[in-house]
């Protein structure tokens, strides 16, 4: 049997783009749900008193900066050797835990500058974003409101919108999402995340009014897989290669989701591609300016990323815990990348 690990890895270097000669400087977008990224603190407004010492989960000081560390580990695996210019997170509590990773020794010479907006989500779990200041030119941001008109009472979060300048000079619109979760039924709480994409979606199509050609990267953790209506058909968001057009919007994760054995969550060891990077059309094979190919995202495996599953004979992320159990491992999802030429 050929371990998942073995295959993803495959995956990883087969679908490595091809730098053009004319080409020759990268940009790399890293998208990465980590998990339940929490500081020891207390905090009043939010249910996270199980990520504290005395919580349930005795999320202690030292188990905080091992986390810190192993994502550290995770950002300078890449195989182009070279820190990601725009890394979007789901999952972190707060300010304090990006400033105290940007700060993590490895990290720092990056210089990463940090967008985040507090959220309203009852457990206290954020997007964010974090740049390298040489390569993305930030301009502006704003937290979309993301609401179910079937529940509006209900708190959902919002999706970090970020306008910036790539390092060609020319204006990115970055995404960063983290949707509705599955717990309840994926059929339970499939409205509310086509909520959030109806909320991006009019937010895009707003772009789009004022420029056909805009540059738009969506990432994130969108909790249904490509083929699921709230991606294909909420963002208009398609494997689609034939006849695509200006305006359109290509599903990066689309074909990767059909390889069997890949994926960037496993529940109940079963590979989903919750993770995924969404791009305009303007930034698929063009010759001038940021641009990737069909192929341009990839799943990132480094070391300590999996482990081996007695239970599913198979290699699985390695999370930081399992319910109240810790493992220490960085995260249960894997990271997905792009890598941009210029």
């Amino acid at each position: 049997m050929i371990k998942q690990s073995t295959v993803l890895l495959a995956l990883v270097f087969v679908c490595l783009p091809l730098l053009s000669q004319e080409k020759t400087e990268i940009f790399t977008v890293l998208s990465y749900n980590v998990e339940n990224l929490f500081d020891i603190h207390d905090d009043e407004h939010t249910a996270d008193e199980a990520f504290t010492p005395g919580g349930e989960k005795q999320w202690t000081k030292e188990r905080y900066k091992a986390k810190l560390q192993s994502l550290t580990g995770v950002l300078h695996s890449l195989p182009e050797k070279e820190l990601p210019a725009v890394i979007g997170l789901c999952e972190i509590e707060n300010r304090k835990v990006l400033e105290d990773l940007v700060e993590m020794r490895g990290l720092k010479k990056a210089s990463y500058s940090i967008v985040h907006e507090e959220d309203h989500d009852p457990r206290g779990i954020e997007c964010a974003l974090l740049y390298n200041p040489d390569l993305f030119k930030y301009q502006e941001h704003e937290l979309l409101p993301v609401v179910d008109q079937s529940d509006p009472d209900y708190l959902l979060r919002g999706i970090l919108y970020v306008k910036g300048k790539g390092p060609d000079g020319r204006t990115l619109h970055l995404y960063v999402n983290h949707w509705k979760s599955r717990g309840g039924g994926e059929r339970e709480t499939r409205k509310k995340r086509m909520a959030a994409a109806i909320a991006l979606r009019k937010h895009r199509d707003r772009l789009l009014a004022t420029d056909l050609d805009a540059r738009v990267i969506i990432m994130g953790d969108f909790n249904d897989e490509p083929t699921n209506r709230s991606v294909l058909s909420g963002l208009s968001a398609s494997g689609q290669r034939r006849n695509i057009a200006m305006g359109d919007y290509y599903n990066l994760c689309y074909d990767l989701h059909n390889i069997e054995g890949s994926g960037t969550y496993a529940y109940r060891g079963k590979w989903n591609m919750l993770d995924q990077v969404i791009i305009s059309h303007s930034l698929v094979n063009q010759k001038k300016g940021l641009s990737t190919s069909w192929e341009g995202v990839h799943i990132l495996i480094a070391e300590d990323m999996l482990y081996e599953s007695e239970k599913y004979e198979k290699s699985l992320p390695s999370a930081t815990y399992g319910g109240p159990q810790y493992f220490g491992g960085p995260s249960d999802h894997l990271p997905l990348y792009v890598v941009f030429t210029y």
